[in-house]
């Protein structure tokens, strides 16, 4: 196995896939804040080749062997996440302008965005927060999971970070992993409206270096 720094190469030849670990972290909650599979691998799949969005490439490190994707990691420190969530807002224009997102759909998200947003507490400046974490299904079990987060720990520390964070949907089987590796959870929320929709708890998991 290695790991790799995604490029736009690799997103034009494992976007789909990608796209796929992203959502198997929390499918009830991307559901429900997308309002469709459809729309989330529009817009997302518009963020992972937009560097300085919340998905873009350029925070991706990819566990590859040979030409296979094992599984990803994408993370950054604390404060870009503000940050690179404010960025999504240039990929929605053209997105309207073509016509392949419905301003109604577009207001509805921003509706369940806003309750959804109950679900990430607020990320400290001084830690690493890990966006996304995920294994393809049939490679799970081959320590790819811990090789990527102790990948994303090495360069938090490396940064000179006081910790690691991450969030987690409570019915999520990576929650006892990421307990065995030593992360606890500091808090634990659920959104009102979302909670109505099948949206589970979300966990703030975290290690301090």
């Amino acid at each position: 196995m290695e790991l790799v720094l995604a490029t736009e190469k690799h997103v034009a030849s494992y976007g789909e896939q990608i796209l796929d670990l992203i959502h198997s972290t929390g499918q009830a909650a991307f559901g429900y804040q997308f309002v469709s599979r459809a729309y989330f691998d529009l817009i997302v799949g518009a963020s992972l080749a937009s560097p300085g969005t919340l998905f873009g490439y350029d925070k991706i490190t990819l566990a590859m062997d040979g030409g296979r994707l094992l599984g990803m990691e994408a993370g950054f420190a604390g404060p870009e996440f503000h940050l690179r969530k404010k960025a999504m807002a240039s990929i929605f224009p053209e997105l309207i302008e073509s016509g392949a997102l419905p301003e109604d759909a577009v207001s509805e998200m921003g509706k369940r965005g806003y309750q959804c947003s109950y679900l990430n507490p607020s990320i400290p400046k001084n830690v690493y927060y890990v966006l996304t974490l995920a294994v393809d299904e049939r490679n799970r079990g081959k320590k790819i999971g811990s090789g990527l987060l102790c990948s994303a720990m090495d360069k938090a520390k490396a940064a000179g970070y006081r910790g690691l964070h991450l969030d987690v949907f409570a019915d999520n089987p990576a929650v006892d992993f990421y307990k065995y590796i030593g992360l606890a959870c500091l808090v634990e929320t659920l959104a009102p409206a979302p909670s109505h929709n099948g949206v589970p708890k979300g966990l703030r998991m975290a290690m301090d270096f």
